[in-house]
């Protein structure tokens, strides 16, 4: 493809100015409105923009800000996040996080009644689910036996990128499809990729008019720039922790084995000499039991050995 002069929707600077900015608070309707398959009966049309710190005891730990935390006119919550690497535990974070924006609902008059759902939507630049779940899935609490959907205040989306196979526009059937080549390919999409999704899908092109570099100023393209060589270099560290941590273990396992070898070795080593001693024994007419005796052998491995050289 040609060289593009669109920035990754990936970044956290570019995926927060898209979604997570009170000037693009429509683009941001269009998109969870597609991904949920909400229909013009329950169509969110406004959405009010909400603190993204979730665990304010622990602020300056990355993994207790999510990118955009908003809630609809009915107070419906969304979680929205972007997850570049696959982190241990994640799937549990995703509840956690659900969990406590669905509790922080509650106000003093404790009115359980007033609870409203809360969606937490992760796009992520790795597999999270095993590989028969498909690239986008929808996760709920259900009954085990009946399969009903009684329990219906938390709800969760997984888009894959990686499971996402197509990549051209042309293979493009749906809007949601149309959301994900975005996400994986804005940085490769030409000007003729884009006329094509603009004519099926003009808020898309919005997106798109947000990662035109050309309509960055400095400041900000710095701070990209920056963000994703720190990205780069962290992926790299723990690229070098593993090589690190393989190394080692070769080597242990060079040591152990080297030890073992020796073991065996002198184990060996010593049963073929009691063999020698055994077979000279026999030649000068030493009765079994003796020869058991003085190498410890067993008495039937004596035997064959008598066979052997008679």
């Amino acid at each position: 493809m040609a060289l593009s002069k669109f920035l990754d929707p990936k970044n956290d600077l570019s995926f927060k100015k898209i979604f997570g900015s009170e000037k693009n608070k429509n683009i941001l309707i269009h998109f969870l409105n597609d991904i949920l398959g909400f229909s013009s009966s329950d169509q969110i049309k406004e959405i009010e923009f909400l603190s993204t710190i979730m665990d304010p005891e622990i602020a300056s730990d990355k993994q207790s800000i999510v990118d955009v935390l908003c809630k609809d006119s009915i107070g419906n919550r969304f979680v929205i996040e972007m997850q570049l690497a696959r982190d241990k535990g994640f799937e549990k974070r995703a509840q956690l996080y659900a969990a406590k924006a669905y509790s922080r609902q509650l106000d003093k008059s404790g009115n359980y009644i007033d609870l409203q759902k809360v969606f937490f939507i992760a796009i992520s630049n790795c597999n999270l689910l095993p590989e028969e779940v498909e690239y986008i899935s929808t996760h709920n609490i259900r009954d085990i036996k009946t399969n009903g959907h009684y329990l219906k205040d938390l709800q969760f989306v997984f888009i894959e990128l990686p499971k996402f196979a197509k990549n051209k526009v042309e293979q493009l059937e749906s809007t949601i499809e149309r959301w994900c080549f975005f996400f994986k390919y804005a940085e490769d999409t030409t000007e003729e990729d884009l006329k094509k999704i603009a004519a099926k899908a003009p808020i898309i092109k919005l997106a798109y008019d947000e990662l035109d570099k050309f309509r960055w100023n400095e400041k900000d393209l710095i701070a990209y720039e920056e963000r994703f060589l720190s990205i780069q270099k962290e992926a790299a560290i723990w690229e070098q922790r593993l090589d690190d941590a393989t190394e080692k273990g070769r080597e242990e396992g060079r040591e152990e084995g080297i030890l073992i070898g020796h073991e065996k070795g002198r184990e060996e080593g010593e049963k073929q000499a009691k063999i020698v001693v055994a077979k000279n024994l026999l030649k000068a007419d030493v009765s079994i039991d003796l020869i058991a005796e003085s190498t410890g052998l067993p008495q039937a491995e004596i035997a064959q050995l008598r066979e052997e050289i008679a």
